[in-house]
């Protein structure tokens, strides 16, 4: 997102050339990925979406590529079709995040530029020597911090080129030797590994919340899961409730932004008991 200033800057460099009955529905939630800035821009907008790239250019210095959002998130990569719109071109990147540099194609793998500070806390929880799993791992922005602390992780995704992405993330950021890269389903986790964790970290995609089912066999007995899931508010005091009948015990429930009208992302720390 942009900062305050940012936002009115942008807005000032457009008028005069977005009217200002189609400038009201420019959203100011961006997604900035290393100097690659996505936007999802209103169909109100369709005939601007060239000037308002390259006025987005000029406002932000550390912004070189400028894509729209052309499709929802799509299949189970979670991958939008891009419209390139202004700048350089590339689709690769490399993101800065709290010391950590995570190299991407955004074309390629998913990857949420919003989540940093959640990050961070999950990282902040794990000790030395813990074993950690991480499930959706993606390119390793939730697998390559608690390695960084220690920790020895086991990470796995189902796409190979986020695979080759959060294996090359491993290696420069110097965690390779505590980071097992898998490339595998996370619902067959569970066969596939025949263990048990200290902790599991498990950023939810949309709508397979099932998972949930499986990780009590991968924990060890007050071991922690760090989950993440997409519901409406009113929804959360009884999906708590049935964790907790599970045998769940419920350590945090925050909200973590919003994805859509009504529908948040939300954390939930669980203890196996």
């Amino acid at each position: 997102a942009f900062r305050g200033w940012q936002w009115m800057g942008l807005k000032e460099r457009l008028r005069g050339v977005v009217p200002e009955e189609r400038l009201v529905h420019l959203s100011r939630r961006f997604h900035v990925i290393g100097d690659i800035a996505i936007l999802s821009l209103h169909p109100e907008l369709e005939g601007y979406r060239r000037e308002i790239a390259i006025a987005l250019l000029e406002q932000c210095g550390n912004v070189h590529t400028v894509f729209n959002k052309a499709s929802p998130l799509q299949g189970e990569r979670r991958i939008p079709r891009l419209e390139l719109l202004a700048g350089r071109g590339s689709s690769t990147t490399i993101h800065k995040e709290y010391g950590f540099r995570y190299h991407l194609d955004v074309q390629g793998v998913f990857f949420n530029s919003h989540l940093g500070h959640e990050r961070m806390r999950v990282a902040g929880e794990v000790r030395a020597g813990e074993e950690v799993l991480v499930l959706f791992a993606g390119v390793g922005p939730f697998a390559i911090p608690p390695a960084a602390r220690g920790a020895r992780v086991v990470a796995l995704e189902k796409s190979p080129n986020a695979c080759y992405w959060l294996a090359r993330n491993a290696r420069e950021n110097g965690v390779d030797e505590r980071v097992a890269v898998i490339n595998a389903d996370a619902f067959g986790a569970a066969i596939l590994l025949k263990r048990s964790f200290d902790r599991a970290v498990v950023p939810t995609p949309y709508g397979m919340d099932r998972i949930v089912d499986s990780l009590p066999g991968m924990l060890k007995k007050g071991g922690v899961v760090h989950f993440y899931t997409f519901k409406k508010a009113p929804e959360i005091e009884g999906l708590v409730r049935s964790y907790q009948d599970l045998g769940w015990k419920l350590l945090l429930c925050r909200r973590c932004g919003n994805v859509a009208p009504n529908v948040s992302r939300w954390a939930l720390d669980l203890q196996k008991i």
